[in-house]
């Protein structure tokens, strides 16, 4: 199959939208008839047909497709690596020792962003943090990309948008093995098999997938830049059409993820904590400078992060008749994590359960209505014995409850316009739960309404209009400036309201039979922005921004299909944010970027090279200052523009083995490296990990082999 590196696929209606699908997803049967031809049998499941009918999707605006194609191309094996160049995504690695990752849309920040499985919300604040690199994309058919304000019916919260990871509906009996070794004994194994009944009433999938990333010390200093990273997935999915009208679908995910970051010199935790005393070095490093070598005790720049996920979903679908339906979804998912901070232990189990009840009634051709109620429950607790030993110490648990009433009028006004006319209505409360910390610290009800628009002036070029207002309830020490490091007193809470946003988005598309692209525009403006600040003891504390935040964000994508084997992509993003914005940003965000890409498929041999330009920075308008040597003199606070090339070549031996090889960063650009070591000294002549603009992680190179069966 060509593949594409240019895939901007509009959800562009509900018709549209579930036709693609559809074709998708059916399974093809050839029956041998008595005269001895074939005739073809095309068996389409309850979604399927709905989705084909135009009753079962409930948006219309702008979406960016990452498809399988594209992941394999990037040979992307998790959810940040298969996004990290879409337009208007950015993937921020916030700390070079623990290596916590950020998704960002429509330069929000992370927490801003909703992560979907299926179109479920499986995945909270906390998981947001280093359960993205344990997101495996084996057996994933897309990723869809849907920025701006009240993206999803069911996610208000997303300001930023929505990513959600739809799973592959199996076509046929087989199983696919794929293993790839990297330099530094980093490795892939993945397995992924799928069954389809006779009838092809029942398909079931189910995945295994192990990868590996070793630590990265680029300067030698024998403190890492990017730590270990290793993760193990095990998904089984089974969906099933009882009836000619019933649809059941049901998943089950585990997943363990293990990080581990600092001291080059030992290579487990068990190591770490034998030696563990408690009593701080005199001094971490030679002559006082971060770039000379580490003479400290391994504990004191350890980061070890152990978490454990169980996911478990399921879908009932029932058709009325053609122009009625409903789905009962719920979903379950429990995030146990385990973790040492250079001296701070801390656990916490944070479980979710979501159920969602919606139904669509197709009125007539022209409107469809989608409506229902959802619910979701959310109750953290976290613990630290080393937080415990202070009498001041105050844990940061919390409950979170939404029930939210939504109602959407997806209306095809004439052949060249559709608008989908949405509202929820939500009730509210976020309770930090420590006895420290009485009452409910958010008490609150919430109309968030949203409008979506397309408009085709000709058979090539549409204009896309979005807007919407979202939400969400500050609940997270974990959201800015290393809030989680500095917790032996505990956290501090000064949070009373929601944050609420407003965007609002435009598209100019053109699709032609060679070139396609798409202009953006978006603007967001936040209101009680959450901020990390610390109390006059010295205490974090989180709290909210008296100013307005706002970000106007723009990106330019273009494809072009040179040949019927070559395809050439090219985008280009620049962000701008207010001095509110740039004051919460704990890390410094990029602000121009610019990626091409060349994709070559041709005979057995295929090629994919991805070479992207972020531009440079003032790093003093987002609050850095620090030094090298103690007391001496402040880094530099500009940083350089750079660029970096991934590249990948495969080779099909025969029509089931594929062999490849390729590199991320091959040019080995680095930011310890090139520019200047992350690790810093604060004015108070405290040692942190955060001073980063570049990439941590230099060039790795990878060969491996896809079998199919």
């Amino acid at each position: 199959m060509k593949r594409t590196t240019f895939v901007l696929l509009v959800l562009c209606g509900s018709a549209a939208t579930a036709q693609a699908e559809a074709l998708q997803a059916d399974d093809q049967a050839p029956i041998q008839q008595a005269d001895g031809e074939i005739e073809e049998v095309i068996v389409t499941g309850v979604r399927q047909r709905l989705y084909q009918a135009g009753t079962l999707k409930d948006v219309i605006q702008k979406t960016e497709v990452v498809d399988k194609n594209l992941i394999d191309a990037r040979q992307a094996v998790n959810l940040s690596q298969a996004v990290a160049t879409s337009p208007g995504v950015r993937v921020s690695n916030e700390c070079s020792m623990c290596g916590v990752k950020r998704i960002m849309l429509n330069g929000m920040r992370g927490e801003h962003t909703t992560i979907l499985t299926d179109g479920i919300p499986l995945h909270t604040m906390l998981a947001g943090y280093y359960a993205v690199d344990a997101i495996a994309t084996t057996g994933i058919e897309r990723i869809e990309v849907a920025r701006g304000a009240g993206a999803s019916l069911i996610a208000p919260e997303a300001i930023g948008g929505t990513l959600n990871v739809v799973s592959a509906e199996p076509q046929t009996t087989m199983l696919e093995v794929d293993a790839a070794l990297e330099e530094d004994d980093g490795y892939l194994a993945s397995l992924y098999g799928t069954y389809v009944s006779d009838s092809g009433q029942t398909r079931a999938s189910f995945v295994s997938q192990f990868d590996q990333h070793d630590k990265f010390d680029t300067d030698d200093n024998g403190v890492s830049e990017a730590p270990l990273q290793d993760n193990r997935s095990y998904i089984l999915r089974v969906s099933s059409d009882l009836t000619e009208r019933d649809n059941v679908t049901l998943r089950a995910a585990m997943i363990d993820s293990e990080i581990f970051g600092g001291p080059t010199s030992r290579d487990s935790i068990g190591e770490v904590l034998r030696e563990y005393d408690g009593i701080e070095s005199a001094q971490l490093f030679v002559n006082d400078d971060v770039r000379e070598a580490f003479v400290g005790k391994p504990w004191e720049t350890t980061e070890w992060i152990d978490t454990e996920r169980l996911e478990l979903s399921g879908s009932w679908l029932h058709e009325f008749s053609g122009r009625f339906n409903t789905a009962l979804s719920v979903g379950y998912s429990k995030h146990d994590q385990d973790s040492f901070y250079e001296g701070f232990d801390y656990a916490a189990v944070d479980k979710l359960l979501y159920t969602d009840l919606r139904s669509n009634f197709a009125i007539n051709d022209a409107h469809v209505l989608t409506f229902g109620i959802d619910r979701r429950d959310e109750d953290m607790r976290s613990d630290s014995v080393a937080g415990e030993i202070s009498d001041n110490y105050i844990e940061d648990s919390f409950d979170y409850e939404v029930i939210g009433l939504y109602l959407q009028d997806t209306w095809q006004v004439s052949d060249n316009l559709e608008l989908a006319l949405a509202v929820r209505f939500d009730d509210i409360k976020a309770d930090f739960v420590a006895e420290e910390k009485p009452g409910t610290e958010i008490d609150d009800r919430i109309l968030a309404p949203r409008l979506d628009a397309r408009y085709r002036h000709t058979d090539a070029w549409s204009s896309r209009f979005s807007a919407g207002r979202g939400y969400r309830a500050p609940l997270s020490f974990f959201e800015t400036d290393h809030g989680i490091l500095d917790s032996g007193d505990g956290f501090a809470i000064d949070v009373d309201a929601l944050e609420e946003s407003t965007s609002a988005t435009y598209a100019l598309s053109f699709e032609g039979a060679r070139l396609t692209g798409t202009l953006s525009i978006a603007y967001t403006r936040v209101r009680d922005l959450a901020a990390m600040d610390e109390t006059e003891d010295g205490v974090p504390l989180l709290t909210q921004l008296d100013e307005t935040a706002s970000v106007l964000t723009s990106d330019l994508a273009l494809g072009y299909e040179v040949t019927d084997s070559l395809s050439v992509a090219f985008a280009l993003e620049n962000f701008q944010y207010d001095d509110a914005f740039e004051s919460a940003y704990a890390i410094a965000p990029i602000e121009q970027r610019a990626n091409l890409s060349f994709d070559y498929d041709q005979g057995p041999w295929s090629a994919y090279a991805s070479m992207t330009w972020v531009g440079s920075r003032d790093l003093a308008t987002y609050g850095y200052e620090g030094s090298n040597i103690l007391g001496g003199p402040p880094k530099s606070t500009r940083a350089e523009s750079y660029w970096t090339l991934d590249l990948k070549v495969g080779r099909d031996i025969g029509e089931n083995v594929t062999a490849y090889v390729g590199a991320w960063n091959l040019t080995d650009k680095t930011q310890a490296g090139d520019m200047d070591t992350p690790l810093f000294w604060d004015a108070d002549g405290g040692y942190d990990v955060a001073y980063i603009y570049g990439p941590l992680r230099g060039r790795e190179i990878y060969a491996g082999v896809q079998m199919r069966f």
